[in-house]
């Protein structure tokens, strides 16, 4: 089984568990860290998560996960977590919640000399990130951007 298809199947079971637990479901990824899988499962709660959260999400999906459509999964280890202060922006349900907030933006090879820059997100459409930087729109195209993050600042 293919990671993008684990993501695909992990996420219809987890939505339903999150939503019972009072979370929603942030993302879900399935990535080789070292020599180790991991199955990272991030949930989020407008007022905020908790371990016991984290702790309910994972012990329902756990023995879900021992089905046979996963036998032919590779050992893993199931990370179930809060997707945090400084989260990633990956879906366009992330940057509509976020319009307004201030994000950085990573790129795979420097733009304008930078490899990040930081603004204001004013818009999300098709993958193009439009932010604000000193009065300024600028807009960044999909292929361009590695990651975009929430900022904090303190």
């Amino acid at each position: 089984m293919q990671a993008k298809e684990i993501v695909k199947r992990v996420s219809a079971l987890a939505e339903p568990i999150c939503a019972q637990a009072g979370v929603q479901l942030w993302d879900v990824e399935f990535e080789k860290e070292g020599g180790q899988y991991m199955l990272i499962v991030t949930i989020d709660r407008d007022e905020g998560v908790n371990i016991d959260h984290c702790e309910t999400v994972s012990r329902a999906l756990d023995p879900l996960l021992d089905a046979r459509e996963f036998s032919s999964m590779p050992p893993y280890t199931l990370c179930v977590s809060s997707a945090g202060l400084e989260r990633r922006l990956k879906k366009p349900a992330h940057f509509e919640k976020f319009l307004g907030s201030t994000v950085e933006v990573k790129f795979y090879k420097p733009i304008d000399g930078a490899k990040t820059v930081q603004g204001v997100l004013t818009a999300y459409e098709d993958g193009y990130v439009t932010i604000e930087i000193d009065g300024q729109r600028r807009v960044y195209e999909p292929q361009d951007i590695a990651a975009v993050r929430l900022t904090i600042e303190f």
